[in-house]
């Protein structure tokens, strides 16, 4: 594995510190939302990191850590143009949190599969992407993202039907 550039530590440290912000937004809030200062940190910073992610090479060319940098800058902007324009009218915020819970999982693949290739230091607990390991936590973030998606949209009608009262 190469070591890692000045990009490569900026872009880790910007990611760790969007997952932390993603965190502290859905438990103030319970979900991210741009209007709300921690959700519009945490866009910020995701989109920093996805546009950082197009400039590190490490694996030899474009490969799929570039395709979900612009995978995570879509689900951001998407997420972006629902939550400012309502383009599905009551259902745009139920389309904003799946997108924008996307980035999280965007993040969460890259993050596992280099974590997993690099440490420990001299000894990585995997050696292909084909690892069963690594696939074991690409399907638990994967499902982590649906359940985390069902729990913020039940909040999310819960505090309608709260509203309509």
């Amino acid at each position: 594995m190469p070591t890692m550039t000045l990009l490569g530590w900026f872009h880790t440290i910007m990611g760790v510190a969007a997952l932390l912000l993603a965190v502290v937004a859905i438990w103030r809030h319970g979900f991210i939302r741009a209007m709300d200062t921690e959700g519009a940190a945490y866009l910020l910073v995701t989109i920093i990191v996805a546009a950082s992610a197009l400039g590190i090479y490490n694996q030899g060319g474009f490969g799929i850590a570039h395709i979900l940098a612009l995978l995570t800058l879509g689900a951001a902007f998407g997420g972006f143009l629902l939550e400012r324009f309502q383009l599905f009218g009551k259902a745009s915020p139920y389309f904003q949190t799946m997108a924008y819970s996307a980035t999280i999982l965007f993040h969460m693949i890259p993050a596992i599969t280099d974590f997993l290739r690099r440490l420990p230091v001299g000894d990585p607990f995997i050696d292909s992407f084909d690892s069963p390991i690594l696939l074991s936590f690409h399907i638990g973030f994967l499902g982590l993202y649906v359940v985390g998606v069902v729990v913020q949209m039940s909040r999310l009608r819960s505090q309608s039907s709260q509203m309509l009262r």
